[in-house]
């Protein structure tokens, strides 16, 4: 297994305070920690510090503005991309993006009152034409996690923009019926949030929830998937997952079975 593929997906619980953890796709073997959904790999989060200590080596740029989106050298993209605009001033004023997959459009409500900085880079990328002809290599079906992961041109779950940029938390989200400490919280139907490689290290890669979800608060949430788009995300859903040899029955995690290709992405209100 590559060294990118240290970082893995993790998923939901298998068992009580335990998560299944995805690497590469379509490998499923290791125990990651507790309520994440990851992607990209660790080396992005420390690029910055590795390449200080190389003779020569240039640093990675960061942009000025108040996202400070970073350069990762050594996760560098799969489709290649200047650094979003940080304006000092922030957009506020909600955005329509539609992904137009082969299962319909699915539009989305974006939210930069609440995450900014991954508005911009959202835009920035959808502009950039970086999710077109892309596919969404990972569905998951357990209790707690239902979601399609996208966001990946290289449909490996390692891809990204090359570059990170900081998170946005969400503050507001109910608890989680079932988790007593209150900790865990919902991410409801309808929602669309980042996925990262651990602390911000957010890139391109985003999940949308199709199914209510008890996950830690580590994701920030960006938006919302309207009325059409979710009929999509159920006929995905109900379509399955692709099995793995040593894999439980039925699957519950791993690419769709039915193929989610986002064919082009555009914004239809700025």
């Amino acid at each position: 297994m590559s060294s990118r593929a240290v970082v893995r997906l993790a998923v939901a619980a298998l068992t009580a305070g335990s998560l299944v953890a995805l690497g590469a796709m379509p490998a499923a073997s290791a125990i990651a920690a507790p309520d994440t959904v990851t992607d990209g790999d660790t080396r992005a989060a420390n690029a910055a510090p590795e390449l200080a200590g190389q003779a020569g080596a240039r640093p990675p740029r960061t942009t000025k503005g108040p996202c400070g989106y970073t350069e990762t050298p050594d996760d560098p993209a799969v489709r290649k991309v200047p650094l979003p605009p940080d304006p000092r001033r922030t957009p506020t004023r909600p955005v329509s993006t539609v992904l137009k997959t082969n299962h319909g459009p699915i539009t989305l409500t974006l939210d930069p009152a609440k995450a900014p900085c991954t508005v911009q880079s959202f835009v920035h990328l959808v502009k950039h034409r970086f999710y077109d002809r892309t596919s969404c290599h990972r569905l998951t079906a357990y209790d707690r996690l239902k979601v399609l992961q996208c966001g990946d041109p290289s449909f490996t779950g390692e891809g990204g923009p090359g570059y990170r940029y900081k998170d946005e938390l969400p503050t507001d989200l109910p608890p989680w019926p079932g988790d007593p400490t209150g900790a865990r919280k919902t991410y409801a139907r309808g929602v669309l949030a980042m996925a990262n490689a651990g602390p911000n290290t957010n890139g391109s890669q985003f999940f949308l929830v199709y199914g209510d979800s008890g996950l830690m608060p580590n994701y920030t949430v960006f938006g919302t998937v309207d009325a059409a788009g979710l009929a999509a995300l159920d006929r995905i859903a109900a379509g399955g997952i692709q099995p793995t040899p040593d894999g439980p029955t039925p699957p519950v995690d791993g690419k769709p079975v039915l193929p989610a290709d986002i064919r082009y992405a555009c914004v239809v209100r700025r």
